[in-house]
């Protein structure tokens, strides 16, 4: 018995909570699985995992020994880590990517070859969505995401700021009038856009020389998406909030006119998510470095001072 595949074979089962997930991730059959967790409790000479037909959990033994696992599995990738990163051997496995649908499809997938090509055994599966993705229990290894995090079991690294601007459609402010101050954006129609992981409205939220002002503004239209958004402000339904990687081309066609420039909505971390440990993966590292190339590149969306975020 292989100790280590077997080793990390309980692990992804018990980060995925089902046996089917981590023989996907894996690319193992489920037999086969099942096959080495037996022989594992029996090597062992304990019972490692309680099975039923709709649970799976932990045995006291099985926490145990999980941990010590984890532990193990952690001290060989960083171990081998410093030996691999280093040389000339290409990197090949898998790598999977979760990417919010927007910052996605206009950022990072239009350079992915590149990635691709200074990479070519590396295999990615890349997913979008901006769902919030349990990243241990899907098999995800890294997530990029917008805003400020608040789950502790992961590590955020700092990718970019998001700048944002308020833009409408020549024909919005031709039939409402061109709002000169903060205080005539009130009288406005807003799109309002909603967050598709929590159902809360993204905050209006302008920063001034006195600091950050905070308006009610809205009308009857609420999308849950970023080109939704986008979309509607297009067809001149409101002012909207939208990322000035998203807007530039429409500004620089006249498509929309930039509302009140110089008073920006307060911008918005972008950070690479991963669960703690898995930096060490020689894979994972290459990625995460080259996110940070391209993010660096982007005028819209290169790394500032994060002490304004909240």
């Amino acid at each position: 018995m292989d100790k280590v595949k077997a080793m990390q074979a309980f692990v992804r089962i018990v980060e995925a909570n089902s046996f089917s997930k981590a023989a996907e991730t894996l690319d193992l059959p489920r037999a086969a699985l099942s096959a080495s967790i037996k022989n594992l409790e029996a090597y062992l000479g304990a019972q490692l995992l309680q099975r039923t037909t709709r649970r799976l959990s932990l045995t006291p033994e099985g926490e145990r020994y999980y941990q010590q696992c984890a532990g193990i599995l952690a001290a060989i990738e960083t171990a081998e880590a410093g030996f691999l990163g280093a040389s000339s051997r290409p990197l090949h496995g898998k790598l999977r990517i979760d990417l919010p649908g927007s910052l996605g499809r206009a950022i990072v997938l239009p350079r992915i070859a590149q990635f691709r090509e200074a990479y070519p055994d590396l295999a990615l599966t890349i997913s979008l969505s901006d769902r919030l993705v349990d990243l241990t229990q899907e098999g995800i290894d890294c997530a990029v995401r917008v805003g400020v995090l608040q789950d502790s079991a992961l590590v955020a690294r700092p990718l970019g700021s998001m700048r944002f601007l308020v833009a409408a459609s020549p024909a919005y402010l031709a039939r409402r009038g061109v709002p000169a101050s903060i205080g005539e954006l009130a009288g406005h129609e807003g799109i309002v856009h909603f967050s598709g992981r929590t159902g809360r409205a993204f905050d209006w939220e302008l920063e001034t020389e006195h600091g950050p002002v905070k308006l009610e503004l809205g009308g009857g239209l609420a999308v849950n998406d970023a080109e939704a958004n986008l979309c509607c402000a297009l067809q001149g339904l409101g002012l909207a909030q939208l990322g000035r990687y998203q807007a530039r081309r429409h500004l620089e066609s006249g498509e929309l006119v930039e509302v009140l420039p110089g008073v920006e909505p307060t911008p918005m971390p972008v950070s690479l998510l991963y669960p703690r440990g898995r930096m060490a993966s020689p894979r994972l590292q290459a990625f995460a470095q080259w996110l940070e190339t391209v993010f660096a590149g982007e005028p819209d969306l290169a790394l500032r001072d994060h002490r304004k975020f909240r």
